[in-house]
């Protein structure tokens, strides 16, 4: 079954040097663009992430400082990779709760205004552990009857995971064909940022969900406690939570006006 896209969606897949969110960086990325017609376009970039690369997670994706060394950095990159997946959603494997986050942190990085409000994104890996709870490779085999060939290569696991959306969109007919659909279906938990330390309560509103404030409006701690709202931009926070902190004083402040 081929997708029904009413805009292009981005199947993209990362490897870093580790997995913390707002400390590790990108060492390769690969996209594979779909369009509505079916035309589909790709690119994969090795990428010099400035920092060393832990022998842990060389032995995973073989990807070492060597082979690196002179690759550009993501900074130069950012412009690049913004200009393929901007008027797009997102997919992915464990994307909602990887890949998508620790992007996001390196465009802001990059001075790039990244942000999800006007797309989408598609955790094809929730879609499979709600059905069938097993890993990447797994999934292909199930999915697809193929073997992932070079696992832990971005190029190979992003094709793979565009084969295995649709696949699943044959074998389950209560799937809909629709990107915003797959969204809801595949998201875990409704949150204002990508790391989870905003919620939202049964009113749709901002709680911060950690710390001496947790499940308190953050509105209300803006106001009680005007220098919180410093001391979060002055710390080790992802920068997409102090994006989204920074857009809810500025709310706030414009409600006062």
């Amino acid at each position: 079954m081929e997708l029904k896209l009413t805009r292009p969606i981005c199947f993209f897949d990362l490897e870093t040097t580790g997995i913390d969110i707002c400390k590790d960086r990108i060492v390769e990325i690969s996209i594979l663009k779909v369009f509505p017609n079916g035309n589909r376009e790709s690119k994969t970039w090795l990428v010099n992430p400035t920092i060393p690369i832990p022998p842990s997670s060389t032995a995973v994706h073989g990807i070492s400082d060597e082979k690196v060394a002179n690759e550009p950095t993501f900074k130069e990159l950012a412009s690049q990779v913004y200009s393929m997946i901007k008027d797009s959603d997102l997919a992915g494997y464990n994307s909602d709760r990887f890949d998508i986050p620790l992007l996001a942190e390196e465009l802001l990085r990059a001075e790039v205004d990244f942000d999800m409000k006007s797309r989408v994104s598609v955790d094809v890996q929730t879609i499979f552990h709600k059905k069938e709870e097993r890993t990447l490779s797994a999934a292909l085999k199930f999915y697809c009857g193929k073997a992932l060939e070079n696992a832990h290569s971005a190029e190979a696991d992003t094709v793979a995971t565009y084969e295995i959306l649709k696949a699943q969109l044959d074998r389950y007919p209560d799937l809909e064909n629709d990107m915003k659909t797959l969204s809801e279906y595949t998201t875990r938990k409704k949150a204002a940022d990508f790391a989870g330390m905003i919620a939202f309560d049964d009113k749709g509103r901002e709680v911060f969900t950690f710390g001496k404030h947790k499940g308190v409006l953050v509105e209300a701690v803006f106001d009680s406690e005007p220098g919180y709202f410093g001391w979060i931009q002055g710390a080790d926070f992802p920068l997409y939570t102090k994006k989204v902190l920074t857009a809810i004083k500025l709310r706030r402040l414009n409600n006062k006006f």
